[in-house]
């Protein structure tokens, strides 16, 4: 509905699973549960600005491109375990010509060893 919680203090009531709702002294924390709030004291949600955005970007651009061989890739790279991708975490590099996607990054056949 694009609403944000607002003025909500609390959940009118609570969804619960199936094998919770029977059992009402259990606390339900599966992630099936859900709060119901009320919608007339719910606020629009917030739109982020210009600004906001362009640096989620850059964040989401940095997490994705190697910091040895600054390829980009198309997901968040493992930087804080490996601390590259994983071509470079394993001595290889990609063949020339080929892109940096999930299914040939898999494939070792397209690397060839770094000297």
């Amino acid at each position: 509905m694009g609403l944000s919680p607002g003025d909500n203090v609390g959940p009118v009531a609570i969804l619960r699973c199936r094998l919770c709702a029977t059992r009402p002294q259990w606390s339900c924390r599966h992630p099936t549960r859900g709060f119901l709030l009320r919608v007339d004291l719910a606020r629009p949600k917030r739109v982020p600005t210009l600004a906001q955005e362009l640096a989620l970007d850059r964040a989401m651009a940095a997490r994705s491109t190697c910091s040895r061989c600054s390829r980009r890739y198309d997901y968040c790279l493992p930087l804080r375990t490996v601390g590259s991708c994983d071509p470079c975490a394993r001595g290889y590099e990609p063949a020339p010509g080929t892109s940096c996607r999930r299914d040939q990054r898999l494939n070792p056949r397209m690397w060839t060893a770094l000297p």
